[in-house]
């Protein structure tokens, strides 16, 4: 048998991105851009490396959480150091409290991790302003914190967030204290921190810094006292303060606010005129219902090389019975998944918990039920309307309430030759509840 099972079960986390730059990663790497409906990762890589090298840029990046983003950006990050530009990535749900998160936690967390990375490298740069601002916050706060006179910016700023991570309270202080010096902490962190990295940086053959901040489109959707939700607030109305780092920035940014009425706000303030940059699903069927058979052909490919990564695309296909008891189950797995990667990794994962393979057609109906029962529960009367409406529409309005049509992966977003449209789950489909308005539908036509 030519299947490693463990390294298959390993291949198959839907909870981890490939990393690009990692070669072992690498050969499981699909791309997906001929039927995604364009280049995405290609124009963002294009505008810092071809158009504007010497010149900060702020573009924004957003999709369907699990739908591959991470990759993607892991893949811009191994393509931009290829072109000798030093990379920090980072993810924010690691360093940020999603659901409380406010612009100078943002700043801190960018400050920490690109002097973190440039400390790698012995680049050692000590910002008087943060020194003096430590030793303020360690007053005011009137918390023990022992930040060491000769503490790095990384470990100071990592030591304060740690703090105030576990106290709510103490974060809300902190975030007093620190809102009024918003100006000044972005000044130092451009003067005292990009603009000498970028110096520094240079003298050792680098063509410039490029800070990528994914995960930032899970911050909670909550409404604040001033009527606006979190994201809102962040991205739109402090828009421009997060756009005027020293530095090239990528920002994950959540799907909701492209469908947002202020979504031309947020595009001059935080984009400044540039659009954000969609990474929809992988169609595997057409508007009209049809199956895709370029976009089916792909996730086939992508299932297989989990299974077979070191076998070439054109011979996977005749090692389908080794994971599969036909090829009529691949598909049913595929389309189940409407192209959304996680998902569909997430339904091998529990294949493979459920039985060796090769995975029968029980199996494999047996995984798609209980996700379906899964997601169906969440559902109420209200949203399953809302559901309906799209379906009809093949549309998303902007309203609040279409927020968790797609944070919830009730709707998906797909892109053609004609724009945008947007279709129910696959798994949905398949409920009762589904089924039964489908059919009323029907007999009113």
């Amino acid at each position: 048998m030519l299947l490693d099972l463990e390294r298959f079960y390993q291949a198959c986390n839907p909870s981890r991105p490939l990393i690009i730059g990692n070669a072992s990663d690498r050969r499981y790497y699909i791309d997906f851009a001929a039927v995604r409906g364009g280049k995405i990762i290609e124009a963002l890589q294009r505008t810092i490396a071809r158009i504007s090298p010497d010149t900060p840029t702020c573009q924004l990046f957003t999709g369907h959480l699990g739908c591959g983003k991470s990759t993607e950006l892991l893949r811009l990050k191994a393509e931009l150091e290829a072109q000798q530009f030093h990379v920090v990535y980072f993810e924010s749900t690691h360093v940020l409290e999603m659901a409380d998160v406010d612009v100078t936690d943002i700043l801190l967390a960018i400050a920490g991790q690109v002097s973190e990375s440039l400390e790698a490298m012995k680049i050692r740069l000590k910002p008087t302003y943060f020194t003096k601002l430590f030793g303020e916050i360690v007053d005011f706060l009137q918390t023990p914190i022992d930040l060491g006179v000769e503490a790095e910016l990384s470990v100071g700023i990592a030591k304060i967030t740690a703090k105030t991570k576990e106290s709510p309270q103490l974060r809300r202080r902190l975030r007093d204290y620190l809102e009024p010096r918003t100006a000044n902490i972005l000044q130092s962190i451009n003067q005292e921190l990009l603009e000498r990295a970028n110096k520094e940086l240079k003298t050792r053959g680098k063509k410039g810094l490029v800070v990528i901040v994914d995960n930032l489109d899970r911050v909670a959707i909550r409404p604040l006292p001033s009527g606006r939700s979190l994201p809102e607030y962040l991205f739109i109305q402090r828009g421009e303060q997060l756009r005027k780092l020293n530095c090239h920035v990528v920002y994950t940014i959540p799907l909701a606010l492209t469908f947002s009425n202020d979504s031309a706000e947020l595009q001059h303030r935080l984009g400044g005129g540039v659009a954000p940059k969609v990474l929809p699903m992988i169609p595997v069927r057409l508007r009209s219902g049809e199956i895709f058979p370029q976009g089916l052909a792909m996730l086939r490919q992508m299932v297989l090389a989990r299974a077979f990564p070191d076998i070439l695309p054109s011979d996977r296909l005749g090692l389908i019975t080794e994971v599969f008891d036909s090829l009529e189950t691949l598909d049913r797995l595929c389309l189940i998944s409407g192209g959304h990667v996680r998902d569909l990794l997430g339904l091998l994962f529990d294949c493979l918990r459920e039985q060796d393979p090769p995975f029968e057609r029980e199996c494999v109906d047996l995984v798609i039920r209980r996700q379906r029962d899964y997601r169906a529960n969440a559902i109420d009367p209200h949203e399953w309307e809302l559901i309906f409406q799209v379906v009809q529409q093949q549309r998303v309005r902007g309203d609040i309430e279409y927020h968790t049509l797609l944070r919830s992966l009730f709707v998906f977003e797909y892109r053609d030759h004609q724009g945008a449209w947007f279709a129910v789950n696959p798994v949905l489909a398949e409920t009762e509840k589904f089924k039964s308005w489908l059919n009323d539908t029907h007999k009113q036509i």
